[in-house]
């Protein structure tokens, strides 16, 4: 079971290959779209986990040109920077899957054998991610809520009203 793995993090792409090398695939790693391209022109990969935050271009770029290579890959994307544009986006280019990190080796293997119907419907809500997000750059600024809205790329105020609202309620009004 030939996997491709890419992500600029050195370490987690040492330890992420190592497990899933202890579990029987065989992992090629690059650190960028630039070498998985590469790298995915020359072997024939089955399956692929790409980061989507990484210098040059986003992973999201990387999606469809795997599956112009091997229509049959199963990729997942594991991403640090969660967002719901970007979910939907991965998923509308051929991406199986995607979770946010810290993901285990065993939530990922997981999610490769899943349909794009099971993770439609298994899934937890967008607004779930996005919250559990916030609150991982938040605990990360031990819960200062101007450092976590700059990190977020987002104003502290538009923070500060996200953090009011509860995981999954729909707070939309079709009123005007």
């Amino acid at each position: 079971m030939n996997l491709l793995l890419v992500d600029d993090d050195t370490t987690l792409r040492k330890v992420l290959s190592k497990a899933l090398t202890k579990r029987g695939y065989h992992v090629s790693a690059a650190a960028n779209v630039i070498e998985a391209e590469s790298m995915a022109t020359e072997n024939s990969f089955e399956f692929a986990i790409v980061d989507l935050n990484m210098p040059g271009d986003s992973g999201l770029t990387l999606i469809p040109k795997l599956c112009l290579i091997n229509p049959n890959i199963r990729i997942v994307v594991v991403t640090g920077y969660a967002s719901i544009n970007t979910a939907v986006e991965a998923i509308k280019l051929g991406a199986i899957n995607y979770l946010t990190k810290p993901a285990d080796t065993d939530e990922i293997i997981e999610m490769f054998n899943k349909g794009k119907e099971d993770v439609l419907n298994n899934a937890k809500p967008l607004s779930q991610v996005e919250w559990d997000h916030i609150q991982e750059v938040l605990n990360a600024c031990d819960g200062n809520v101007s450092a976590a809205a700059k990190k977020l790329g987002m104003h502290r105020r538009t923070l500060q009203r996200k953090l009011k609202k509860k995981p999954g309620t729909d707070t939309t009004s079709t009123e005007d």
